[in-house]
């Protein structure tokens, strides 16, 4: 099946359900937030805050389950090559099940050294550390949704995929209301809700795995056992994703700093930043279906060996991303104070937060670049670059926000913001060398 020409048409029919999956992916953690917001208890929610940062870190450094899945498993449909389409999703589930079986087993190694290097307090690591743990149940699970998840992006199954988030975020959301709202359970019954979702969604992935590929798919994978885990095909697997694997660990511990450094000014500045920081993942969420459309579309460029269409790539795309963050920016600024209200009950937290919502009005302008930009190197598989710049950008995050502390919780925001333009500096600074490759 060939692209549709490059055209905004084109750009958006191929963006648009990229775009509700996505937006589909942070509502998990605004359940999370909502449901312990609308209890009044600052510390839950700043305990949520933290253990998200947490998980976060943990599970997200094996993010290239999904972005490493996608790029080789479109490789294999475009050879045409089902065998190794079926392979794919063998060796993804199980990297990412092992992994998670992993981090399972050794929470009790993990939690701890977590909490040691974070500026909670007791009170506020306890209600953290619950919901830590009782997200550790689903580490497998969720793991193993990444590996589905980016093999479905492979094959184009976007439809497929956003049933995928659908079925997770609904029952979250359910068992969230149960847990706390009925059962009082606090941060840990949070957890537990989304652990549960997640397992949910694991099974549900493997019945849509199941029906993608088709009957006689389990027969064709017994018969293929052999081929499965080759040391060729397994060194491959780490070799593709071992800048990204990078690239994602630089970027969490930025976040990490940013969630640590509202730890230190105190329980209600945490619980603040958590409810802003979700205007932030939905702008970054829909905006990144732009940039999975940027890596297509530049992908097949340099394929083609087409200079032209990887200058047009880039501009459509770019206008499209650029007006997304125009758009998110002054939807964050004149509904920010309503959501904010809706979000958590504690006046204080609403108080903190508006005072700061005009920060994070600014991300999705800021942050574009670097967003589109990261689907420029992806769809390049311009890995060392993508690397590079993301250790760059995070170093030079931690400095201005220590240089930056006097100003409190305006200068954690700054900070914060200087990270994105700093991401987008960085890779911008690789922009002429790789154009210049395709020229030739």
């Amino acid at each position: 099946m060939t692209a549709r020409p490059l055209s905004r048409a084109a750009i958006f029919a191929q963006a648009w359900p990229i775009i509700l999956g996505q937006t589909t992916v942070p509502l998990v953690g605004l359940a999370d937030t909502v449901v312990i917001g609308r209890t009044g208890d600052a510390a839950a929610l700043a305990g949520v805050a933290l253990g998200t940062t947490v998980i976060n870190f943990l599970f997200w450094t094996f993010g290239f389950l999904r972005m490493g899945m996608t790029g080789m498993t479109a490789q294999a449909l475009g050879a045409d090559d089902s065998e190794e389409v079926r392979a794919m999703l063998v060796r993804g589930l199980a990297l990412g099940l092992g992994i998670g079986a992993a981090l399972f087993a050794l929470q009790w190694l993990l939690i701890p050294a977590a909490f040691a290097l974070l500026a909670g307090g007791e009170a506020l690591d306890a209600s953290a550390k619950g919901y830590v743990a009782a997200r550790f149940w689903g580490a497998p699970a969720s793991l193993g949704v990444f590996a589905i998840n980016g093999w479905l992006l492979g094959l184009g199954r976007t439809r497929a995929a956003l049933l995928l988030q659908i079925v997770m975020n609904l029952i979250n959301a359910a068992l969230d209301i149960l847990f706390v709202w009925r059962l009082g359970m606090g941060a840990g019954g949070v957890g537990l809700g989304t652990a549960i979702a997640e397992w949910a969604a694991l099974a549900t992935g493997l019945g849509i795995a199941v029906y993608v590929l088709g009957p006689g798919a389990i027969a064709a994978i017994r018969t293929q056992r052999a081929s499965l885990f080759t040391a060729p095909a397994i060194r491959r697997l780490f070799a593709v994703n071992a800048n990204i694997m990078i690239r994602t660990i630089a970027l969490l511990l930025m976040f990490a700093w940013f969630a640590n450094a509202g730890a230190r000014l105190g329980t209600v500045p945490l619980a603040a930043n958590q409810v802003l920081m979700q205007f932030v993942s939905i702008s970054a969420f829909v905006l990144d279906g732009f940039a999975f459309t940027a890596e297509s579309r530049i992908g097949g460029a340099i394929g083609r060996g087409s200079h032209s269409d990887y200058l047009r790539a880039i501009r459509l795309t770019g206008e499209f991303t650029f007006g997304a963050g125009l758009i998110f920016a002054l939807l964050i600024w004149i509904s920010g104070v309503p959501v904010i209200a809706f979000v958590t009950d504690n006046q204080a937290v609403r108080a903190t937060a508006g005072s700061l919502l005009h920060f994070t009005a600014l991300v999705p302008l800021i942050g574009a670049p670097a967003w589109l930009l990261d689907g420029i190197f992806i769809g390049a598989t311009e890995g060392r670059a993508l690397r590079n710049s993301a250790v760059v950008a995070t170093a030079a995050y931690v400095l201005t926000d220590l240089a930056l502390r006097p100003m409190a919780a305006d200068g954690v925001w700054i900070a914060l913001l200087s990270g994105y333009a700093y991401r987008a500096l960085a890779l911008g600074c690789y922009m002429p060398r790789l154009t210049r490759s395709i020229a030739r």
